[in-house]
């Protein structure tokens, strides 16, 4: 099969080439894709894993062989997957519980944008307990898991502010507020914070008694150094976050949301998986908002 092999020495460290096809275990159901999705943490990872693997998380297509111990969908369903290998190939083995049937009114194309941004986006916000009338600051919010987590939030019933450096958009999605920096925001109940850094030093300050932020992300690749006694006081947490696996339930219900419009899934750039290179630079360099989406032609 084809696939996006890790190659050192390439420019984003990977090469459309020739790969083994995988071999599904007896509760794995064996997945021709159609698209993938690229992410901030795989793809700055991807140089760095083993040569001649195959990364990429996120990926729809259709069933080709169903799980041999009846786990699963049928051959012939269109699905979305999630795994931390494989997506960016022509053949994908995935167990039933990293996977969910894709309703017949959403583009696979769409869904692929949706997995693991998605999800954490959902289990943190879930993580932080009800959210109906408090304030939720969303960091990172243009990006895959923002978006994501402004829209969940607003949905949940918070008042949202979205702090991002391109904010455009975002109020559409459902932000109350849109901000370019967190210096000088009035106290809020919950923060999802993507970016770490001096943006997580300023999320805490912000940060109401009582409150949680939960940590997902780290984009900025800064250390976050905190004043001296910024971090006592009243009670309030900072939790380390992370989604783990068993995401087939939770796709489904995303993928629900998609087909009734409640979630809006937003595609920043979309080409050909030969063209990768220009997908990788432009997520990595922050040059398009939303997520980047491979069509394996």
């Amino acid at each position: 099969m084809r696939a996006l092999v890790v190659t050192p020495g390439s420019p984003s460290g990977l090469v459309l080439a020739e790969a083994p096809d995988p071999a599904p275990a007896p509760n794995e159901a064996l997945v021709e894709i159609r698209h993938s999705s690229l992410n901030f943490g795989d793809v700055s990872s991807a140089p760095n894993a083993e040569p001649g693997s195959v990364p990429g998380w996120d990926a729809a297509g259709v069933v080709v062989k169903a799980a041999e111990d009846g786990s699963g969908p049928a051959a012939g369903e269109r699905v979305l997957t999630f795994g931390y290998a494989g997506a960016w190939a022509e053949l994908r083995a995935v167990p039933a519980a990293e996977l969910a049937v894709v309703p017949a009114s959403v583009d696979l194309a769409v869904a692929a944008a949706l997995p693991v941004a998605g999800v954490t986006a959902l289990r943190a916000l879930r993580a932080a307990g009800p959210l109906l009338g408090k304030r939720v600051l969303v960091t990172g919010a243009s990006g895959g898991v923002g978006r994501y987590a402004v829209q969940l939030a607003a949905l949940g019933g918070a008042q949202v502010v979205a702090a991002a450096r391109r904010g455009e958009g975002l109020a559409e999605l459902g932000a109350h507020e849109v901000v370019a920096g967190v210096d000088g925001l009035d106290p809020v109940d919950v923060v999802v914070e993507n970016v770490g850094g001096a943006t997580l030093v300023g999320a805490w300050a912000a940060l109401a008694d009582g409150g949680s932020l939960q940590s997902i992300g780290w984009t900025s690749g800064e250390p976050a150094v905190f004043p001296v006694y910024s971090t006592v006081g009243p009670a309030k947490s900072l939790v380390a976050f992370q989604a783990s696996g068993a995401f087939g339930g939770d796709l489904a219900y995303l993928l629900d949301l998609v087909a009734d419009g409640r979630l809006t899934v937003d595609v920043g750039w979309r080409g050909s998986w030969r063209t990768f290179d220009e997908a990788v630079a432009g997520l990595l360099g922050r040059t398009f908002a939303g997520k980047a989406v491979l069509d394996h032609d």
